[in-house]
């Protein structure tokens, strides 16, 4: 008579398997025994309680409280419009390139860099200038329109000493013998 085939590996395989069918149908079984058909829509029922968590008890009539729809804040809260002389801001173009027509202005105030478009200048600038602008939001972010030169008032200097009139300057008197 011819030894057997089946190896000492070949065996545990096979309890293994074994092993694992029977678990599975143990599960099943569990499954079936604690199924949850035919609950009522009670059971089922979720709540949420006042501090926002998930219960299954209802919440209590008392502790309920009345929120206006207008009052909710969903995403980003409305924005007062700013008023005229507030749009208009001053900084300096910190980088510009003509050929390309883009460029950037630091905002004198806020020390940010805004992008701006040839299509947004009103006026001829270069690097360095000081400039005026109103910044819109675009897809891409803020970008500064109706860009124009700051208007700088010169003061005209004095050339000479003896332009300045005598009569126009305040006389000062003091009295040293009081003192």
């Amino acid at each position: 008579m011819a030894k057997s085939q089946e190896t000492f590996s070949k065996k545990e395989k096979e309890k293994l398997k074994l092993k694992k069918r029977k678990e599975k149908e143990e599960k099943r079984e569990e499954r079936k025994a604690n199924a949850v058909k035919g609950q009522s829509l009670e059971d089922m029922m979720a709540y949420v309680d006042e501090n926002g968590n998930i219960t299954n008890t209802p919440p209590d009539p008392k502790k309920r409280r009345v929120v206006n729809a207008e009052d909710m804040l969903i995403g980003v809260a409305k924005q007062v419009a700013a008023e005229p002389q507030d749009l208009i801001r001053k900084g300096v173009v910190s980088f510009f390139n003509e050929s390309k027509g883009y460029g950037f202005i630091k905002d004198l105030k806020t020390q940010d860099s805004v992008f701006v478009h040839i299509n947004g200048i009103l006026d001829k600038v270069k690097e360095g200038d000081k400039v005026t602008f109103e910044t819109e939001m675009t897809h891409k972010g803020a970008s500064a329109v109706k860009v124009k030169l700051e208007v700088v008032e010169k003061v005209k200097p004095i050339e000479k000493l003896e332009e300045i009139k005598t009569e126009e300057l305040p006389i000062i008197k003091t009295d040293s013998s009081e003192a």
